[in-house]
């Protein structure tokens, strides 16, 4: 009988080379779409709405905050890009966890990702809307009314636009992950051109006067920025939990990973300056659809907000796609390892996807989309990101002592030094939160574990397994002293 201490940490073997997992998913995704998958899940869950969050906390110099982000995100991406060359599955930093953590670590991670894309589903949703409204008072005069438009706390009763999103996302999900993945690549590449196109006017009203108080609130609101906008980065673990659903995942994986990081990065940057120069920063705060306003008052014309509003709409919806997307996969996994129910396990014969699990994900996320404010849900993202992050870099290290001839895909250059940086980064960012986002995250998290140790220890399937065979252990060594 295995001790307590054995449950909790008993580590999950790592697939080797030409092993997979029992799992019903079809591998359809090829390197491009992978890296889509990355981009179309992080640019516009920040660009298109959080400066309007971001640049009244640290002014003109919320363009460091975006590149501290961007350095410490980067660290954190290099280390998953190793990892998911080595452990090529589904479930993302909790599979990582699982390999070389124990099972309660894992746990404790689960419940980041959990918190990680719901709260980034709905947080999507809620700036989804407010390009709506500005769409559709530029093509047609008028709004959706404010109370059908905005969570309670911001003078609304429900945001309808954001539950409408979801259950849109959620119809294409349980068709088919082909349909959902050629749609998502559509919608991403109009993304990055709008995108490009915002900067290529926005630069024409170009005005230096705008940088002149850089930094009104010290190094203090740079670093309270980047905090705010890592949330913008929650993409990148989205391509690691595509592992069962990846071509050649030792190799395609971390391509994919690097190359959306340097996509998001450069355009984050692009857009960011391009904002600044043309509006002074204390324009910035409680500005619905920011880009478009922009372009608006730099042209004297509403038709380039229209285009950017237009562009939001359209690519806003692949963020929200990906965000259900991934937590869907990490239930599955989990769901695999006996670590939650089994519907979020079952997958439909027909369309090869856990329609069940989808369900439910959505109305939780349309839950959350319809009565929170975004501002809240923006940092709580944040630190469920970060802390899955700090895991990852962790269990780089790890892995490597515990399996140093494991085949890896990829390996983090000047290890160690990047694995320790990348978690001194994101320890330091999440003392920065705010302390109630701290204390909201830690009771989620001991709400998840408490159901691990109710439910998830005793139908751990890692743990029946270990069980049936020290009983075969036992038997045949019964058997050889008669």
């Amino acid at each position: 009988m295995a001790t307590l201490r054995q449950q909790l940490f008993r580590v999950k073997p790592v697939p080797q080379q030409g092993e997979s997992p029992e799992s019903d998913l079809k591998r359809t995704i090829g390197l491009f779409s992978l890296t889509m998958i990355g981009v179309g899940s992080t640019i516009g869950t920040g660009i298109f709405f959080i400066l309007s969050e971001s640049v009244p906390v640290a002014g003109p110099a919320v363009i460091w905050s975006f590149v501290i982000a961007g350095l410490v995100a980067g660290l954190a991406v290099i280390c998953y890009a190793e990892l998911a060359g080595s452990v090529p599955v589904s479930g993302s930093s909790y599979s990582y966890a699982y390999a070389t953590l124990g099972e309660l670590p894992a746990m404790g991670v689960a419940a980041c990702l959990l918190l990680e894309y719901g709260v980034a589903g709905a947080a999507v949703a809620v700036g989804w809307s407010q390009y709506v409204n500005q769409l559709l008072f530029n093509l047609f005069g008028f709004e959706i009314p404010h109370a059908l438009a905005y969570a309670p706390e911001e003078g609304g009763v429900v945001n309808l636009p954001a539950i409408l999103l979801l259950a849109m996302c959620c119809f294409l999900l349980v068709r088919g992950t082909g349909e959902s993945i050629v749609i998502n690549t559509i919608m991403v590449c109009t993304k990055i051109g709008v995108l490009l196109f915002f900067v290529l006017v926005g630069v024409t009203g170009w005005n230096v006067d705008n940088f002149a108080d850089f930094a009104p609130f010290g190094f203090s609101g740079v670093v309270a920025g980047s905090g705010l906008i890592f949330f913008s980065y929650v993409g990148m673990d989205a391509v690691a939990t595509a592992g069962d659903e990846t071509k050649n995942p030792k190799k395609t994986m971390p391509r994919a990973l690097i190359a959306a990081l340097l996509i998001v990065t450069t355009v984050y940057v692009m857009v960011a300056i391009a904002a600044l120069s043309a509006q002074p920063w204390q324009e910035f705060e409680g500005q619905s659809a920011g880009l478009s306003a922009i372009l608006e008052n730099i042209v004297g014309a509403k038709w380039p907000g229209t285009v950017v509003a237009a562009g939001a709409v359209i690519s806003i919806f692949s963020v929200t796609l990906v965000s259900i997307y991934g937590q869907t996969r990490i239930l599955f996994t989990m769901s695999r390892d006996g670590m939650m129910p089994k519907l979020f396990g079952d997958v439909n014969p027909r369309t090869l996807t856990p329609v069940k699990g989808t369900i439910v994900v959505t109305v939780v996320i349309a839950i959350l989309a319809g009565f929170i404010p975004l501002n809240f849900l923006a940092e709580m993202t944040s630190i469920g990101t970060l802390v899955a992050f700090v895991v990852v870099s962790l269990a780089v290290i790890i892995l490597r002592v515990r399996e140093p001839n494991l085949e890896r895909g990829f390996k983090v250059p000047f290890y160690p030094v990047l694995p320790v940086l990348a978690i001194i980064g994101c320890l330091w960012i999440i003392s920065n939160l705010q302390v109630i986002t701290i204390v909201v995250f830690l009771i989620w998290t001991a709400v998840i574990l408490g159901l691990y140790f109710i439910v998830g220890r005793k139908n751990s399937v890692l743990g029946k397994q270990r069980a049936a065979h020290d009983s075969m252990d036992g038997s045949d060594s019964t058997g050889g002293n008669q």
